[in-house]
């Protein structure tokens, strides 16, 4: 809670809002027995089967960490290991049936809670606000030239 005095600077207020969003991903993720290191990959690959490269870029893992994650993932039988058709050396990671639901799952329950969150915002301010959000993506992209999105 802020005293009276309190006042946040936009920074200060994201890493907060960062810490929010953390522990909502890691109260659903607990929820549905996963790490929130899983419940991020699994909803990572909600599009389609992604290069486990790509993955790592996404979840910043070094490529032994992005291993034994999904080794973990897939022995739980969430996702699984297919080949790259342009790549002999590259696998692709794709969901299976039990990993999309879990992953569906999971993806509604933290929407819903942060939508909950927000419901007495009215919704010009949420608009603005995700403008304001969007431009710091876009403020991203062209600083670093990696785009911050999924790709598909």
């Amino acid at each position: 809670m802020l005293g009276a005095d309190e006042t946040l600077t936009f920074a200060d207020t994201l890493v907060r809002c960062t810490h929010l969003i953390n522990h909502v991903f890691a109260e659903v993720s607990r929820e549905h027995g996963l790490t929130p290191q899983r419940t991020q990959l699994l909803c990572m690959l909600t599009r389609g089967p992604l290069p486990m490269r790509e993955l790592g870029r996404l979840l910043h893992l070094e490529k032994s960490g992005l291993t034994g994650l999904v080794d973990r993932v897939q022995e739980r039988g969430l996702i699984v290991r297919q080949p790259d058709a342009n790549d002999r050396r590259a696998w692709n990671l794709a969901l299976t049936p039990s990993g999309a639901a879990i992953a569906a799952d999971c993806h509604a329950a933290i929407t819903a809670r942060i939508e909950a969150l927000a419901a007495d915002i009215p919704a010009p301010v949420r608009s603005t606000v995700v403008s304001a959000l969007q431009g710091l993506l876009q403020a991203h992209t062209a600083m670093t030239g990696r785009p911050w999105k999924l790709p598909r």
